[in-house]
């Protein structure tokens, strides 16, 4: 039966920038991508776009007849959504668009997009983005990509067929055949790529055809299979609404949703058991994120997104999901529950703290972090509370000693326990951008530590007593010194090339300024503790500085390369003398 055809849910993914929202926004006439925190979408969205608005968007193109009833897209944020819904929803996504910029071609992401598809075996299709900026193209708002292409010079259509051969040839290596989609007769078999621009318009409808093609002639079974029954949705937003108190904003992927039927809800304590009171339908074209009038309906099917009304909502949790209680209400309770205790991990003892705002961000948040194998000790939904900063404390570990905050604010207390201590918090509402900061700061950290233990080594230095520059004979000796390789410094021991200990620096002066330190090249006076000029040291004697053999043999296998010539003899010597008592020494 039509009525019972289930709309299908599109999943458009993509490398980040390559206009996955510019490409919905064409369809939708809206400009949601401008709204977003740097360009990047980080909610998941939905749009539902009706039978009737694909036919005028496609215009001629469109041909035959269909019983899908349109098209529900999900704009995610990064590919990570889709595996967050597919997890929660079994197969959230019947379709995707995989976004690509035909002038950038694949790119890191666009190739792990690519591997959740194969892995999900979820049927789709590469729009190739951005053909306005091939260089001469001919720009024809809003047409058809078949129709558009034909009005291109001829070095342009070349220049374009090569950039897509590269997208064929990359999907050929992950083990897809395709083509460019007016070539390819079997969409079962080949991926077609189809060339659009999200800025003109052009290859828009081509793409909405192919949609529906795809839709019609491989899930028309599926679709109607789950478009009746109890409903299941994933919690999109939890948001105040006036007149309706807290609502949700809902993904209804399976069954039905009625006003009054009873549905469990997922929340950080108990899952929350309420009666729907309305369904608020959005628009068609209208985003279910923008703040536009809704119309009551009383009764919504799969696949939609829909405002749900109803009380005791406030601590319901996004990204978890609603079910209509048709069963055991505690056994869907339960299931509910332990699905969001799975997310809500506590890991190694050693690791950073994460906080986000909603389940879905938590999951996306702990994938990537996995993926760059930063270990992580708790991962919780809600803003930073002085709770987490005691427990970041805890953390022995000094780069792990972090907090990791996606979306969320620092509650007042947790602001004043920040302040002044060594807790390193990062905030972002991006959340590529949090693991890139991390991850920079990481190595400025490393490198710092680095640096300090580096600073705290004793370095070879090999030094020469000037002819007729003795100033004082002992107590101490003081006289000119000549560095021949390495590095002085005060208060460290000098010995003889016999390996006999001669004293300690006292003091180093350059112009009658006392200096702490001098490198190879310089002439300095020297004083030292221990000796007498005449008797333990002589004008013409080469003296080194005593290094313990742990430093040594740092600055062997560390920091031999970047040293200079006349530093490394100096290291080679002094290992020389003091190898001849034991040749193992510093090895």
């Amino acid at each position: 039966m039509v009525q019972n055809l289930r709309t299908p849910i599109v999943c458009v993914m993509g490398h980040v920038d390559h206009g996955k929202t510019s490409l919905l926004d064409r369809i939708r006439g809206t400009t949601i991508a401008e709204r977003e925190a740097g360009l990047i979408t980080q909610h998941i969205g939905a749009t539902e776009v009706p039978l009737d608005i694909v036919k005028k968007v496609c215009g001629s193109v469109f041909k035959g007849d269909t019983k899908v009833p349109g098209l529900l897209f999900i704009d995610t944020p990064g590919h990570r959504a889709f595996t967050t819904l597919r997890a929660r929803g079994g197969a959230l996504a019947d379709l995707a668009v995989l976004v690509v910029d035909v002038n950038e071609g694949f790119q890191p992401q666009t190739l792990e997009a690519v591997e959740i598809l194969k892995r999900f075996k979820t049927p789709f299709v590469v729009a190739a983005n951005k053909i306005d900026k091939l260089s001469g193209w001919n720009p024809q708002p809003g047409k058809p990509f078949i129709i558009s292409y034909p009005e291109q010079a001829e070095h342009v259509k070349v220049a374009l067929d090569e950039k897509i051969y590269i997208i064929i040839g990359k999907l050929y290596e992950m083990g897809f055949s395709s083509d460019r989609y007016d070539r390819v007769r079997d969409f079962q078999r080949n991926i077609g790529v189809i060339p659009v621009s999200a800025r003109t318009g052009e290859g828009i409808p081509d793409l909405l055809m192919v949609m529906m093609g795809l839709a019609q002639r491989f899930l028309e079974k599926d679709l109607e299979y789950r478009a009746v029954g109890p409903g299941t949705g994933t919690v999109l937003e939890v948001k105040e609404e006036t007149g309706l108190g807290t609502t949700l904003d809902v993904i209804l992927y399976d069954g039905e949703f009625n006003v009054g039927d009873t549905v469990v809800v997922g929340s950080l304590g108990e899952p929350i058991v309420t009666k729907i009171r309305a369904l608020l339908k959005p628009r068609p074209l209208s985003e279910i994120r923008s703040e536009e009038k809704f119309k009551q309906v009383k009764k919504v099917v799969a696949a939609s997104g829909i405002k749900i009304a109803a009380p005791n909502l406030e601590g319901a949790l996004a990204g978890s999901l609603i079910r209509v209680a048709s069963g055991d209400i505690n056994e869907i309770a339960v299931q509910i529950k332990s699905e969001i205790d799975s997310v809500r991990i506590e890991t190694q003892s050693n690791g950073i703290l994460i906080k986000a705002d909603t389940l879905g961000s938590l999951e996306a948040l702990v994938n990537e972090l996995k993926k760059e194998n930063i270990p992580i000790r708790r991962a919780d939904i809600g803003d930073i509370s002085k709770r987490d900063i005691a427990e970041a404390r805890t953390v022995k570990d000094p780069l792990l000693s972090v907090i990791v905050g996606f979306d969320v604010d620092v509650l007042h207390d947790a602001k004043e326990e920040l302040t002044g201590s060594e807790i390193k918090l990062f905030k972002n509402n991006i959340i590529y951008k949090l693991i890139e900061d991390y991850k920079k700061w990481v190595v400025e950290q490393k490198a710092l530590i680095e640096k300090k233990r580096y600073e705290t080594i004793i370095k070879p230095g090999r030094f020469i007593i000037l002819p007729d520059c003795t100033f004082r004979q002992s107590k101490p000796a003081v006289v000119g010194v000549r560095v021949m390789g390495g590095i002085i410094k005060t208060s460290l021991e000098v010995i003889k090339e016999d390996g006999s200990i001669v004293g300690r620096i006292k003091g180093i002066q350059e112009h009658n300024e006392n200096i702490s330190e001098a490198s190879s090249g310089k002439e300095v006076a020297m004083a030292i503790d221990g000796p007498t000029v005449g008797r333990q040291i002589k004008e013409g004697d080469i003296l080194y500085i005593d290094v313990p053999e742990k430093h040594a043999k740092i600055v062997e296998q560390e920091l031999f390369e970047a040293m200079k010539i006349e530093d490394k003899e100096a290291l080679m010597a002094y290992m020389e003398i003091r190898r001849r008592g034991n040749p193992f020494w510093g090895k």
